[in-house]
């Protein structure tokens, strides 16, 4: 099974609340930053160097979300473990594009939920909504 992590990282509140989203110029998809944790590692860990490997942006965690189970394009098992995070410094908008993730933004609750590729990402990013944030 491959094993990866990811963030839903939030700031502002009430309106103001916004999420980190990227896009992924292989698959032509938005989704919340995650990634395949190296060997070894902790999911924890794991979730917080993609956050800032995808964005830019570094952060602390918070509580664990739901994980997500699926077979990915090449039909291996996948398990992603997601974690409520709050950024702490860096700028999606100053890291460079590149082969994996030619943009990361901060956009609105609002918009997140229409720009996320992927059902799944949308309950995720609710499930962080709908509780206590870290």
């Amino acid at each position: 099974m491959i094993e990866a992590a990811g963030g839903v990282v939030l700031r502002g509140t009430g309106e103001r609340r916004e999420v980190l989203v990227v896009h992924r110029p292989r698959y032509d998809d938005w989704s919340l930053p995650k990634g395949k944790l190296d060997a070894g590692e902790d999911a924890v860990a794991g979730a917080l160097r993609e956050v800032e490997e995808e964005t830019g942006v570094q952060a602390t965690p918070g509580r664990a979300l739901p994980e997500l189970r699926y077979r990915d394009a090449r039909d291996r098992p996948k398990r992603v473990r997601w974690y409520v995070m709050q950024p702490t410094s860096g700028d999606p908008s100053e890291r460079p594009a590149d082969d994996e993730i030619d943009e990361a933004r901060w956009v609105s609750i609002c918009e997140a939920s229409r720009l996320l590729t992927y059902p799944t990402e949308r309950e995720i990013l609710e499930h962080a909504l709908n509780e206590p944030t870290p």
